[in-house]
């Protein structure tokens, strides 16, 4: 129980330091873009009115963001980016912050376990389902590649 609170704990501060940082790379970004070419479009009435909606309800997408996978990185920015208050980011990010520590360091842990003892008793077995791990997420790679690519030059055969 102890590896885990401590594993769980490392990965709390990993994920409040990225979410975190991302947050205010957003902000900046965001501020940027109010003083360049882009000011008078994201001051329009339409875009306003999403930064509010952002800016109340965005807190229960950033939480349920960490338990997602590929969403947290866009969500912290996004409300970065929006100018969510800290009083409503902070709150979120602690929240779904502690949840993906605990559900990763759990989760992964076990993996590590099970893997560790099938390599010490069935060496060819371990082997073998690393093997199978790989090649699956080298075809779902590839897959997406290859959607993206028949995507892209769909749209520019279209655009003929």
């Amino acid at each position: 129980m102890d590896e885990v609170a401590l594993t769980a704990g490392a990965l709390y501060a990993i994920v409040l330091l990225r979410a975190g940082g991302t947050f205010a790379v957003g902000w900046l970004a965001g501020a940027g873009a109010r003083r360049s070419r882009l000011s008078a479009r994201i001051s329009s009435a339409r875009f306003l009115r999403v930064e509010r909606a952002i800016q109340r309800w965005g807190a229960p997408v950033v939480a349920v963001s960490f338990l997602t996978v590929g969403l947290q990185t866009a969500a912290n920015f996004l409300a970065g980016s929006m100018r969510m208050p800290l009083s409503r980011y902070l709150p979120a990010l602690f929240v779904g912050g502690a949840a993906w520590a605990l559900i990763y360091a759990t989760a992964g842990l076990g993996v590590l376990a099970v893997l560790g003892r099938l390599f010490a008793e069935r060496t060819a077995l371990g082997v073998s389902a690393v093997a199978v791990l790989l090649l699956a997420v080298c075809g779902v790679v590839a897959y997406r590649r290859r959607r993206a690519a028949r995507s892209c030059a769909e749209t520019a055969a279209g655009e003929s």
